[in-house]
């Protein structure tokens, strides 16, 4: 939240995304206050990605309870919104402020890839967020429920999935993908095996990534490099303009 802070001061245009805040181990309070900051002084720039998160280390670092985070979770959206719709959440009745640019808080993306997250997106979200890929079956299943059950609701227009995937390109690309994805998921041998399996190491396997995604009805795809090499955004920017040229959907480093 602090380097979107800093983004936002930076910058006039560009937009600003959390892919995914851990939102169950933050005060909510905070958290919605942080949110209505970055999206005033950004002029509504913001696209907030609240998730569960996947590493008990994670809760075990502030003291919160990992087993019951979901319930947690469900309880702060709703409260989230209450905030920064203005409604008296302090003892005297005030709102703990402050406004946001964008009416009722900054786009929400509710991320994840379990069955809860079709009703967190319909009661409380702006759209659907992969922040790390999931399996493909499974992730156009959720979309379809999650269009369904936003119909069903009688909420007005569509919502919006925006995708993720971690990427590495170069001579050294694969020893980038395996050392990022065992300092991020290294406490779930499991886990860190399949997110290393979806991490594209050349230009053809980001582009079949790309185009698969468009082909599942993406809206957005955010690419993540495993690296801090800035070659590595003029490597995926070589490839972005014969991606973008074969699919209508939007490409974003």
């Amino acid at each position: 939240m602090a380097v979107l802070a800093t983004a936002a001061g930076m910058t006039r245009q560009v937009r600003l995304l959390a892919s995914v805040v851990v939102a169950p181990n933050r005060e909510t309070t905070l958290l919605a206050r942080q949110a209505a900051s970055i999206d005033a002084i950004s002029n509504g720039r913001l696209t907030l990605g609240l998730g569960l998160g996947a590493r008990p280390g994670d809760y075990a670092a502030t003291g919160s309870s990992f087993a019951t985070r979901g319930l947690r979770f469900d309880e702060q959206l709703e409260r989230l919104r209450a905030i920064w719709r203005g409604e008296g959440v302090a003892e005297d009745g005030r709102s703990v402020g402050p406004s946001p640019a964008r009416p009722g808080g900054p786009e929400l993306l509710i991320g994840g890839y379990v069955d809860a997250v079709v009703r967190r997106v319909v009661a409380w979200g702006d759209g659907f967020m992969a922040p790390g890929g999931g399996d493909p079956g499974r992730m156009a299943e959720l979309w379809a429920r999650t269009v369904s059950a936003w119909a069903d609701a009688g909420r007005e227009g569509r919502p919006r999935w925006v995708a993720g995937s971690y990427f590495a390109l170069g001579p050294d690309a694969g020893r980038a993908a395996r050392a990022y994805v065992e300092e991020a998921y290294g406490h779930d041998p499991e886990l860190a095996a399949r997110r290393l399996r979806g991490v594209p190491t050349t230009p053809s396997g980001v582009l079949e990534l790309v185009e698969r995604q468009a082909a599942q009805g993406v809206d957005e795809l955010v690419l993540r490099p495993c690296s801090d090499d800035p070659d590595e955004v003029d490597r995926l920017a070589e490839l972005v303009p014969s991606a973008g040229s074969r699919s209508p959907n939007r490409v974003r480093d």
